[in-house]
Formats: C-alpha cells, sequence, structure tokens
C-alpha cells in the first residue's frame, strides 16, 4: 500500500496546522523534509526545521511519529506541526508529494483505519457524523456510535441468527447425531431479532433528529404574540413586534436548542382572511411552512373569547403534532376558559414569564421526541444507507417466519437468514463492497 500525505485541519489562518503522512514510507518520506539533531522517536514530539520542495527551510515545527499498529489508520503516521499559514501548510505538503508521498482522497486516513480492523464500518461514519456536528446532542449522540455502541446492537441480533443457522447445519449434515432445532424455539429468536431491528429503526428517527433537528413552526392569528415568543425563545429581538396586526408578512427562520436539540423554528405571518394582496402571500407561506414543520406551535390570545380566526386554526391543527398556548394570561383568560375539548391539554400563560417559557420547552420536546431528554448514549442508525439495509434484514426475518407459519420445512428458513445476516453485515462492514465503501468515504473531507 502506498503512503499517502493530507492537510488534517481546517482552510484558513490559524495557530497551528497539521500535515499527517501515513503508510510504509511515512518515516522515510518525511524525513526527505524534516530535518532535526535528534531521529524521531514513537510518540514524541521533536522540533526541527521543515524544508520546501527545493530544500530551504520553509518553517520551523514539530514532528510527531507514531509507529504501526498503535496508530488510528494502523499504519506508520508522522504528522508535521507547522505555523497555522495556509501557504506554509499548502508548501509543507508539496514537499511531502515531491518526496514520494501521495495526495490522500476525502476520507482515506479513516477508510485506511477500517480496512485495517481500526473500527468497523458503523463507527467509521460516526467519524463523519462527529465532524459534521452541530450541537452538542449531536456530537454526543455520533460519540456513541464511534465507541460501538451500534456494532454492539447488531452483533446481538447477528449473534442469535448464526447460532440458528450453524443449528439447522448441523441437523442437515449429520441427521442422525444432530436433532433439529425446535420449531417453536427458533420462532422465537427470530422474532426476538425483529423486535430489536424494530426498536433500531425507532432510534434511527431519533438519531436523524438530533443531526437535522425539529421543525417547529410559530401560528396563529394577528396579533396573539407569535412573535413575542420568538423572541422569547430565542432571547434576542429577531421579529419585529407591534400592536398594528400583520406586522409580520414573511417567514422567519431562526434557531435555538432544548437539551442540546436543534430547533428550526419559523415565525410566520398570523393566519386570518384578508383582501391585502401582500398579506395574503405572507399568509400562504404560513400555511406551507405548517405543512412542512414536524411540530405546530400553536399561539392565540387566551384573554378574551376567540374570534373566528383562532378558531380556525385551532381547528386546522387538530389532526396533526402541536403545542397550544393560550397567550396573554396577564391580561385575562376568557379564551382558556372557554377553551374547546380538543385543547384541554393547552398551556395557559404569557410568552413574557419564564415558567410559560419552560413549561413551553417540554411540551416541544414530548411533541417532537416523545420525553423531555433524548437518551444520547444508546446506539442508533445514523444514515438512510444502515436504515435501509436494517429494512431488508426485517423483511428477511418476516419471510422466515412466514415459512415457520405455514408448516414447510426447517431448512428452508436458511436462505432468508443469510440474507439477514449479509443485510446487518453491510452495517457493520462484515460484508462491504468498493461501491458501498466509496459511498461512504466519499462525504468525508480530505485530511480525515
Amino acid at each position: 500500500m502506498d503512503t499517502i500525505a493530507a492537510i488534517a485541519t481546517p482552510p484558513g489562518r490559524g495557530a497551528i496546522a497539521i500535515v499527517r503522512c501515513s503508510g510504509p514510507d511515512a518515516r522515510t518520506i518525511v524525513a526527505r523534509v524534516f530535518r532535526s539533531r535528534t531521529p524521531l522517536a514513537d510518540r514524541v514530539a521533536t522540533y526541527g526545521d521543515i524544508l520546501d520542495v527545493e530544500g530551504a527551510v520553509l518553517d520551523r515545527g514539530l514532528a510527531l511519529a507514531m509507529d504501526a499498529p498503535r496508530t488510528v489508520t494502523g499504519e506508520d503516521i508522522v504528522e508535521l506541526h507547522v505555523h497555522g499559514s495556509p501557504v506554509v501548510a499548502r508548501e509543507t505538503l508539496r514537499a511531502l508529494l515531491a518526496a514520494g508521498a501521495r495526495a490522500a482522497g476525502p476520507g482515506e486516513f479513516t477508510r485506511r483505519a477500517f480496512l485495517n480492523g481500526k473500527l468497523d464500518l458503523s463507527a467509521a461514519e460516526a467519524v463523519a457524523d462527529v465532524i459534521d456536528a452541530e450541537s452538542r446532542a449531536g456530537a454526543r449522540a455520533a460519540q456513541a456510535n464511534l465507541t460501538g455502541g451500534l456494532r454492539a446492537a447488531i452483533d446481538t441480533v447477528s449473534a442469535p441468527l448464526a447460532t440458528v443457522l450453524e443449528e439447522l447445519a448441523g441437523a442437515i449434515d449429520y441427521p442422525d447425531e444432530v436433532p433439529e432445532p425446535v420449531r417453536a424455539d427458533v420462532d422465537g429468536r427470530i422474532a426476538s431479532c425483529e423486535a430489536a431491528l424494530a426498536a433500531l429503526v425507532e432510534d434511527w428517527e431519533r438519531g436523524r433528529l438530533v443531526r437535522e433537528g425539529l421543525s417547529l413552526a410559530i401560528v396563529g392569528p394577528p396579533n396573539a404574540g407569535k412573535s413575542s415568543l420568538l423572541n422569547a425563545l430565542l432571547g434576542e429581538e429577531r421579529a419585529i413586534v407591534a400592536a398594528t396586526a400583520g406586522t409580520t408578512r414573511d417567514v422567519i427562520e431562526e434557531r435555538f436548542f432544548i437539551d442540546g436539540v436543534p430547533v428550526r423554528i419559523l415565525d410566520t405571518a398570523g393566519m386570518r382572511a384578508s383582501d391585502d394582496a401582500v398579506e395574503q402571500i405572507g399568509i400562504e407561506r404560513a400555511r406551507r411552512a405548517l405543512e412542512d414543520a414536524a411540530v405546530a406551535l400553536v399561539v392565540v390570545d387566551g384573554s378574551q373569547l376567540l374570534d373566528t380566526d383562532a378558531s380556525a386554526v385551532l381547528e386546522a391543527t387538530r389532526s396533526r403534532p402541536r403545542v397550544v398556548l393560550f397567550n396573554k394570561s396577564d391580561l385575562g383568560h376568557a379564551g382558556y376558559a372557554a377553551r374547546e375539548a380538543p385543547e384541554a391539554d393547552a398551556l395557559h400563560g404569557s410568552v413574557l414569564a419564564a415558567p410559560t417559557l419552560d413549561a413551553l420547552r417540554r411540551a416541544i420536546a414530548h411533541a417532537g421526541w416523545g420525553t423531555e431528554r433524548v437518551d444520547l448514549t444508546r446506539a442508533h442508525l445514523a444514515s438512510a444507507r444502515q436504515a435501509d439495509a436494517v429494512a431488508r434484514a426485517r423483511e428477511a426475518l418476516g419471510r422466515a417466519r412466514e415459512t415457520l407459519d405455514v408448516g414447510d420445512a426447517l431448512d428452508l428458513i436458511a436462505p432468508e437468514l443469510l440474507a439477514a445476516l449479509a443485510a446487518l453485515g453491510e452495517i457493520t462492514g462484515a460484508v462491504a463492497t468498493e461501491a458501498i465503501l466509496d459511498g461512504i468515504f466519499a462525504r468525508f473531507c480530505i485530511g480525515k
């Protein structure tokens, strides 16, 4: 295998830039561009000169050598830590390439780590998720898979299926010595595996929520306090607040966090009957935002009896996930007291009061992901590829159970169990084609 090199730090100026070299000739290649008084030692930072392609001193910095196999790639690695000028980092890389290294492709360091058995494929994908994480929750969830959580969950399903296949093979090859497994017992073990995969599918939605965030649309009639609520949740004056109805004409999108989970919040125009052409455009955009959002945050004025516009918004959102707030409790409660049965669990308060905001955050969490706090330590499916593999495994197990139910020969379930194991193997990398690997590592940055 050849030796690769790449800049491992983000583009732009910084205090330090790292240029990484990995492969069997890493030390030999680095020796051509790094000069020091003492030889490189394993896991010891050595100070010296970095030479450019012409042999002139380009910079002074550190070389950190790490010998195989105790490295992230399983190969010899040498990192050059130089001053964080883009020019210095680029010229250092150019010198390494001239000295015999090849420019690394996207994710090639992590790909080598997988190929050398340093991490399974699900953990390799989690590396990219850690890098891409935009929230504390996203980073913690990715760490759960990076440390082998998903691999362990898949092994919990794969091991019993492999045991059933071994028992079937023994009964077929040695019918006089090895008894056939009990049909009911086999069915029970397959059912248990199906249930475990179903739980992973549910966690796929949780993982996607943590990474991408919950979309939340604030809707309601004009002057209900929607923009005031947006400002309160964000902790800043983002939307214009005025006594004049119809101040908000367009959709305003911002983001805040609930227990580390990102919430993409959309403040929309007041929904009411209007002859104003511009306001009608805003109302139509509000309706589209409501359709696209995962959860509706419905705000109405609870200090007075509801008018036609408020009643219409409440009725239109009753069939979807929502949180209802009867606002302006400081001014009265006539509307809240007269609420209908579908709004029995609605909140009553003021967007200007901290307790109301706390209650809203809890209600949004329950509507969005079913609990106040997301368990970020559980393994989860982190990509559509993984979710598809689990879906195919479940389908195969479903066909195996159908075979058992109709009373066909027990050994006829073997092909379905093999298909399920192959699908699950695509997640961990036990079964992975070059096309699968190319697709996974293409989303990585160069240098990782």
